[in-house]
Order: C-alpha cells, then structure tokens, then sequence
C-alpha cells in the first residue's frame, strides 16, 4: 500500500512537474516571441523610414526635373512670342510704308494725268500751228513741202558723211590714248568682282560645336572669355544665332588657325577661362610656329631645293595657311615649281634654279608686315634679303610685269603660274556652306501651287517667289507669301530672318510672222 501510495504521489508530482516545466517554457517562447515582434517592429520602422526618405527623395527629383521642362517650355513659348510680335511689328511698318506709297503713286498719277492733258492740248495746237506755216512756206517758196524737204537732205547728207568721217577719226584716236586707261580699269573691276564672291571664304573660319550650350561657356561671364580670347589672338571671334557653329573672322590665316586650334583645345579640355585661354593659345602659337617651320623644310626636301634661308624657309611653311580665290597657296607654288623644272629642262636650261624661282615667286603673299608693295615687287626684296641670286630674284619680281625680266627663267615663271592658276577645277568660286540651305528653301517655295520659279538670293536671307498671273490673284499673292514664311519659319533652321517677296506680273507677248 505504502508503495503504490508512493507512485501515485512520484506520478503526481511527475504531472506536476511537467505541467510546471510546460508553462515555464510557455512564458519563455511567448518572451522570445515577444522580443522577435519588438525587433521585427523596430525593424519595419526603420525600413518604413527609409523608403520615405527614399520617396522624398526620389519626390523631389521628379518635381525638380518637372519645373526644369516647364520653365524651358515657358522659354521656349515665351521666344515665340516676341518673334511673333517683332514679325507683327515689321508687318505694320511695312503695311504703312505700303499705304503711304501707295497715296504718293495715286498723288503722282493725278499730277500726271492732268500734265498729259496739257501736253495733248499743246500738241494739236502746235500742229494746227506748222501746217499753217507750212502752206505759208509754200506759197513764199513756190515749191511744194515734199520737193524742199528732198533737197535739204542732200545737202545734209554730204555735210553729215563729211562731220561723221571726222567724228569716227577723232574716236579712233581718243579710243588709241584711252585704251590702257580703260584696259586696266576693265581688270580692276573684274578683280573685283571676283573677290567678292571670295572675301567670306578668305577672311572666316567655322568653328563646329556639338551643341549651343557651349557658346555660353566660351563668350564667358559678362564676355570676358571671348575678350580674352580676341585678345590674344588677334581674331574677331562672332557668335551669332548661327546653329551649332561660331565664326573666326580676320584677314591673317596664320592667326585664324591659331584661334580655331586654340578654341579646339579649349572646348575639348573644358577649362574656360582668361588665365587658361592665355596658356592654350601661348602654346597653340608656339606648335603652330613650329609646325610651319616644319613644312618649309619637307616641302624643300620634297622638291630637292636646298640652302633655302630659314627665314624663306618659315615662309614657304605659312604659305599652307594662305589661299589665292580657294586655290592653296602652297600646292599652287610646288605645281608651279615642277612645272618650270620640267618646263627648263625641254629648254634646256637650269631646271634647278627654274623649280627654286618657281617655289618662291609668291613668297610676297605671306610676309609677317604688309607694306603698301605688290606682291611680286615685296616678293623679290624678301628674296634679295635673304641672299638669293639675282636670276631668281628677277623671276620672282617680274612673274607680274612689275619690272623686266632680264632672265630665260623669269617668262617661265609667269607662264607656269598662269597656267596653275587657270587650270579647270584650281580655283574654286562657290560657297559651300550655303548650298544646301538655299536649295532647301527655294524647294519649300515650288512646293505651293501656281509657282513657277523661286530664287534665294543675299546668302539666303531673301526668297523671291514669281507666280503665274492667271492662277494666282494679288489676294492670294499676299496669302501665299504669308504660307511660305511661317513654313520656313516651322521647318527650317536657319539665321536671322527670311523675307519671302511673292512676284505676279502679266506679259502680254505677240509675234509678227
């Protein structure tokens, strides 16, 4: 009994015990779990933190983002608008010069119609007046009017071969004494002429730019990189509404070069400013001078010409910057150079002394000074200067007929220059920056109906649109020139402005067979 009792009290406190240890380890799981959740919590607020932060972040990104587009939108909007008023203004000045005009024509019509009025009422009575006198004549002369006016033309006939012998005679000879005179104003103006269509080509350089946003960075704070840059260099720098392009203006090669290599190194570096633009373009001088001096020796190497003076030398190197109306300066002279070689030899002359005259006859154009001397005269002095010989020096100031040539080399350096120079395809005389754009802008105008031909002309800053009279009223004219412009004005690019000018005229033509 004793026994039993004793295992039913150790099975009790067995199930005591358990059940003990079970709510024990109960409470430390729901503590443990407790903890878990506690720190998943604080966790989970520090994540929830973070991704706020993050969307804030990422909140105001899009907002800056978003007010950058709509400021440059409002800029852009705000751009078209004062265009559109400046165009608005430019058409109601030019209406009002129109207007005005048009009342002095209709003033002037008047004043004409009425002095024609009394002009045909002088007239006939002015006839009235001659035949009367010429019956009176009659009657006194006892001859008829016919009769008399057949022998006052005889007599005048003699007296007018006699006056216009004398007259062609004394033409002949003053054509004799003008003839020079005329001849060499004759040359001048075309001269002239020519150069024009060139001054752009020869006084510029482009200088491409990947976008407009560099411009700012080169003109600088309140201008002071492009001061600093024109400065030093000597060249006018011109930036304009010109797309993605800057121009270098100045009428020295070697300095344009200069500044475009120069500008090249500074927009690729990044480094904009006064202090660095004088550091890059000190150093752009050097290695260009360098550079120069260079080409001088291998284009006398490459022709065999040697004991050239180092100072003739740079000049040959600086003749690579200079262009005669697009033809290069110095393929133009090593052409010349081998042609009086060869040209010399057939003759059989000194082909050596021929091909060095022949390299320097130009020397003249490429001097560091610009005395008021023609070139051939200025080349010739630089020439004796430096200690060539006076066959060479001779060729080289007579190529022109500036002196006379007192040497057999000196009339093959004229020919030999004469003939690179007029050589087909030497000498360029187009601007090719403009072709397209002016193709381009004549094409919008044949587009429209009734158009017959369309010109650009003034480098593309003037469209003349000539339209059929009888499919084209004076109303739709006035439309039609309005259409053009704002197309022009919507698809291409181009500077400044572009004035469309519609032309409609009848022509009445007949043909007598």
């Amino acid at each position: 009994m004793t026994i039993i009792v004793g295992l039913v009290a150790a099975l009790v406190g067995l199930i005591l015990g358990g059940v003990g240890m079970m709510v024990y380890n109960k409470k430390v799981v729901s503590d443990q779990a407790n903890a878990i959740i506690e720190e998943a919590k604080a966790k989970g607020e520090v994540i929830k933190e973070k991704r706020i932060t993050q969307a804030k972040e990422k909140f105001q990104e899009m907002k800056g983002k978003h007010d950058h587009e709509v400021n440059e939108r409002n800029q852009k909007l705000l751009s078209a608008e004062n265009r559109i008023k400046q165009k608005e203004s430019s058409l109601n000045q030019k209406f009002e010069e129109v207007k005005r005009d048009r009342q002095d024509l209709e003033r002037k019509q008047q004043k004409l119609d009425s002095q024609l009025e009394v002009y045909n009422s002088k007239l006939e009575e002015l006839n009235r007046d001659r035949e009367k006198q010429v019956e009176l004549l009659e009657k006194v002369a006892g001859m008829k009017a016919e009769e008399a006016k057949a022998q006052l033309v005889e007599t005048l006939k003699a007296e007018a071969q006699t006056a216009a012998m004398a007259a062609i005679n004394e033409t002949v000879e003053e054509a004799k004494m003008q003839a020079d005179k005329q001849a060499k104003k004759i040359v001048i103006q075309t001269i002239q002429r020519v150069a024009t269509e060139h001054t752009i080509e020869n006084a510029v350089s482009i200088f491409n730019i990947e976008s407009d946003e560099m411009k700012g960075r080169i003109i600088g704070r309140e201008g002071r990189n492009i001061r600093a840059l024109e400065a030093a260099t000597g060249i006018e720098i011109i930036v304009d509404d010109t797309p993605e392009a800057i121009i270098l203006s100045g009428f020295d090669p070697v300095k344009r070069e200069t500044a475009r290599l120069a500008l090249h190194q500074l927009v690729t570096d990044g480094r904009i400013h006064p202090a660095r633009i004088e550091e890059v373009v000190g150093k752009t001088k050097k290695r260009l001078e360098e550079e120069i001096i260079e080409i001088g020796k291998r284009t006398a190497i490459d022709l065999g010409i040697h004991g050239l003076h180092p100072e003739l030398t740079r000049m040959v190197g600086r003749m690579k910057y200079r262009s005669s109306y697009g033809q290069n300066l110095l393929q133009h002279s090593r052409e010349v150079a081998n042609m009086c070689s060869i040209m010399a030899a057939e003759l059989g002359l000194d082909p050596k002394k021929a091909k060095r005259a022949g390299l320097l006859h130009d020397i003249g154009k490429v001097p560091d000074e610009e005395p008021e001397l023609p070139h051939a005269i200025l080349g010739m002095k630089m020439a004796e200067k430096y200690g060539e010989k006076p066959d060479i020096c001779n060729a080289i100031g007579a190529h022109h007929d500036e002196i006379e040539m007192t040497t057999m080399i000196a009339p093959i350096i004229q020919v030999c220059d004469a003939i690179s120079g007029a050589r087909p395809g030497a000498r360029r005389e187009i601007v090719e920056s403009y072709i397209k754009r002016i193709n381009e802008l004549e094409a919008v105008g044949l587009a429209y109906p009734g158009v017959t031909k369309t010109y650009a002309i003034q480098a593309g800053r003037e469209l003349r649109v000539i339209v059929e009279s009888d499919k084209v009223s004076d109303a739709q004219a006035d439309t039609l020139a309005m259409e053009i412009s704002q197309k022009i004005q919507d698809e291409m690019t181009y500077p400044g402005q572009v004035r469309v000018t519609v032309i409609r005229e009848k022509r009445a033509v007949a043909y007598a067979k």
